[in-house]
């Protein structure tokens, strides 16, 4: 009686409970109270306010670093894309927390303290003009940022940098981890998800880019700085009154530490000739996929099945099934994260030369005077009216078309993406031959300050396009992460999609670099370099991040046909 009773008690609990999840206070989460649409939806609110805070600074910083800071373009440029690129990079580290240590509710908390910290640092500085250089007068030269001011400067972006990483790292999974996969409508909500999370990071991108940068250009950069401090600031109660309803997955340990412990004992045990076919299957205390994942070794990557042995020599290598199972997914995956980078390199442009194109333009609009930064505005417009209608009008059509649960799956997104980012940057270098072209005409090629007769929404059609392929590709990269790996390791995967951007931008940083170097060598004049825009070469260097754009793709186009999706959703209704 009493051993049926207390399976009766086991299976009800399961019944009213989210194995493998908690509330905010640490306690048992529960069916029907906790997780769903509505704890979702404290999470898109709160990445508005995180992306008007990240895009404000993000766009504009380029000018303020060339005109307060007294940096050369091609600097400035590249502590830009640095700066995005370590604040991206840093999202591995918030998804390792929240998978191995703390919770994603954790670690947004701390992780927008750091960020608001950094961005008062900032403020003040750009407040009080004795922590800046002097200003450039007629007929001397200008100094550029140094000592303690540099400093300042650059500890305040990089703190606002540690604080970005762990908010990147721990928010999209902690909206996406609401849903309930183990059934269609519960994954295809998460699917809605993440097509308004990119619609939330846009629309903040939109106050950014008009209000925000207006105030920078207009009112000081105090309020360039201040209002994305006020918004950060605004974002922690906002993510606090929605703790009631979270579900929050428990740590379940260092998914790095699996994962180099998997490595090691199959090439231990390969090296002492074991018999993987001995493998016995151990259980463990971690949290469990909703789908309950399956128990048995498959064929692929077979190497790794070594590390699942009867005995192994060391006891302390022994690995279960279900770990070497997690570690393959992640290694099938990580050719589709290396094809993303070269989109997100020139994605990185639109924050660099883009900008400093535009403000070489006629940036009158009638009456109206458009900052150059604000042209971020078409890319997200876009996005913004684009997420919609594919999860409303796309998504459901290519659903009955298909006959599948995702209709278009995450790769044909990736994809598709990838081929609008070649479009883009054909259209970027046959605008930069008109522009020049232009500024020849005009007399004004060695005259960097008067700005040429030519309007400035040419340089949009760069931005639309690759608007469009960061829809395409961003969102699906994002879900793609979550829906394929372990739930013991989905915050650090979904946050490769951020590290996909960092490496873009590190590259976009070298390329420029190693462009300037060889030219430089050879014809003794760099491409892209100077204090003058008119006199480089960037056409061909736009030319030349389309043919690595059409060679990335073939590579992509290798692995894409070759992987295999775990078949959650991807099998005929």
């Amino acid at each position: 009686f009493f051993p049926i009773h207390e399976q009766e008690e086991v299976e009800q609990n399961q019944a009213t409970t989210w194995e493998g999840y908690v509330n905010w206070r640490n306690k048992p989460a529960l069916r029907g109270r906790h997780g769903g649409m509505l704890a979702a939806s404290f999470v898109l609110v709160v990445e508005i306010l995180e992306s008007l805070s990240f895009v404000a600074n993000a766009s504009n910083l380029v000018l303020y670093m060339i005109k307060f800071m007294h940096m050369s373009p091609s600097k400035s440029a590249n502590n830009v894309t640095n700066f995005i690129g370590t604040a991206f990079l840093l999202a591995l580290l918030g998804g390792f927390c929240s998978d191995a240590f703390l919770t994603t509710y954790q670690t947004f908390l701390i992780s927008s303290v750091f960020e608001l910290l950094g961005l008062i640092l900032l403020t003040v500085q750009a407040r009080v003009g004795s922590l800046r250089p002097a200003a450039c007068e007629a007929g001397s030269p200008c100094h550029e940022v140094s000592g303690g001011k540099a400093a300042m400067l650059f500890g305040g972006l990089y703190l606002v940098a540690l604080g970005i990483g762990g908010i990147k790292g721990s928010l999209p999974p902690h909206g996406a981890e609401q849903f309930d996969e183990s059934t269609p409508s519960g994954r295809k909500q998460r699917s809605t998800f993440f097509n308004y999370f990119v619609f939330c990071l846009s629309f903040g991108g939109l106050l950014a880019c008009t209000f925000v940068v207006w105030l920078a250009d207009n009112k000081g950069w105090e309020w360039g700085f201040g209002i994305p401090t006020l918004s950060i600031f605004v974002s922690i109660p906002v993510f606090l009154a929605g703790s009631s309803t979270y579900r929050n997955k428990i740590p379940s340990g260092s998914p790095l530490a699996t994962f180099f412990k998997v490595l090691v004992a199959a090439t231990l045990n390969g090296c002492f000739s074991r018999n993987s076919g001995s493998a016995v299957v151990s259980t463990t205390s971690s949290p469990r996929n909703e789908n309950k994942e399956s128990e048995a070794l498959t064929n692929t990557l077979k190497f790794l099945n070594r590390a699942v042995e009867r005995n192994p020599k060391y006891s302390s290598m022994e690995c279960t099934v279900e770990q070497v199972e997690d570690v393959k997914i992640v290694l099938k995956a990580l050719p589709i994260f290396f094809c993303t980078i070269m989109l997100n390199c020139c994605l990185a442009q639109l924050n660099t030369f883009s900008v400093e194109q535009a403000a070489t333009m006629n940036t009158r609009l009638g009456s109206l005077k458009v900052p150059p930064a604000s042209l971020s505005v078409f890319p997200v417009v876009f996005i913004m009216i684009l997420a919609p209608i594919y999860d409303l009008v796309i998504a459901p059509f290519a659903r009955k078309l298909t006959k599948t649960e995702m209709g278009i799956t995450h790769l044909q997104r990736i994809g598709f993406g990838l081929v609008l980012s070649i479009f883009s940057m054909a259209v970027a270098a046959v605008v930069e031959v008109k522009r020049k072209r232009v500024a020849i005409n005009s007399g004004l090629v060695d005259d960097g300050t008067k700005p040429l007769p030519i309007s400035f929404i040419w340089i949009a059609l760069q931005y639309l396009f690759l608007g469009s392929a960061d829809l395409f590709t961003f969102a699906g990269l994002l879900e793609f992460f979550f829906t394929e790996t372990s739930i013991r390791m989905r915050s650090l995967a979904t946050s490769l999609s951020f590290a996909s951007l960092a490496v873009g931008y590190y590259l976009s940083s070298a390329i420029v670099s190693i462009v300037n170097s060889v030219t430089g060598d050879i014809s003794h004049r760099p491409w892209l370099s100077g204090a003058n825009l008119n006199h480089y070469h960037l056409d061909r260097f736009y030319w030349l991040l389309c043919v690595l754009s059409v060679l990335n793709f073939l590579h992509y186009l290798f692995w894409a046909f070759r992987y295999k999706y775990r078949g959650i959703g991807t099998t005929k209704q």
